[in-house]
């Protein structure tokens, strides 16, 4: 399975996030998945993609070209793919991907989110969401969707559209679930509903 990578790009974290997206990217390569994340090597994304390439599991990188001679792109990718701009990278991975996984990080991070939250909403596409929730991170995003689905801001199926897991393992196994048992699933509490 090809599974996106959304993360923070900050080394200046609690160790306990980098371990816990070096441990994602670690099951991801054990279970021969491929990762696909924009390419760089710092913070979650480089942490989750050393722990996949330690494991044998290939790495696709997708970045838009004015960050080629920066230094902040992961040289080791099994592959990588170079865009013109941010837009067609989001792109670009959104079409790689056969589902989403989305690590605790900035406003690019919830922003990659939120554009593929909503494109499940409309139908676009059925591929799954997982929120790893190391240490509760993502607590406060799940009370707002919630909150906005209660409200009638948002319908109310929306919480039930990504997963918050607790742990690597749990995330992977919520990843590569068949679409049956994604739907057996939906309205428990492994949602955020």
């Amino acid at each position: 399975m090809r599974i996106c990578v959304f993360g923070a790009s900050s080394d200046r974290l609690d160790e306990s996030y980098l371990l816990a997206a070096e441990a994602f990217g670690r099951l991801l390569g054990e279970g021969g998945h491929t990762m696909v994340f924009g390419g760089g090597q710092t913070g979650l994304m480089g942490a989750c993609a050393r722990g996949a390439a330690a494991a044998g599991g290939e790495t696709v990188g997708v970045a838009p070209r004015f960050f080629a001679g920066s230094g902040m792109m992961d040289k080791e990718c099994s592959r990588f793919v170079w865009t013109d701009t941010m837009a067609a990278r989001k792109t670009r991975m959104e079409e790689e991907a056969e589902g989403f996984l989305v690590l605790p990080g900035g406003i690019g991070t919830m922003e990659e989110f939120f554009e593929v939250l909503t494109q499940r909403q409309l139908g676009l596409h059925g591929k799954p969401i997982v929120l790893l929730n190391t240490n509760g991170f993502f607590d406060g995003l799940a009370a707002l969707l919630r909150g906005m689905s209660e409200k009638g801001f948002a319908g109310q199926g929306v919480p039930a559209l990504a997963r918050l897991c607790d742990s690597p393992e749990e995330a992977l196994r919520a990843l590569t679930e068949t679409p049956a048992e994604q739907a057996r699933l939906r309205g428990k509490k492994e949602y955020f509903c």
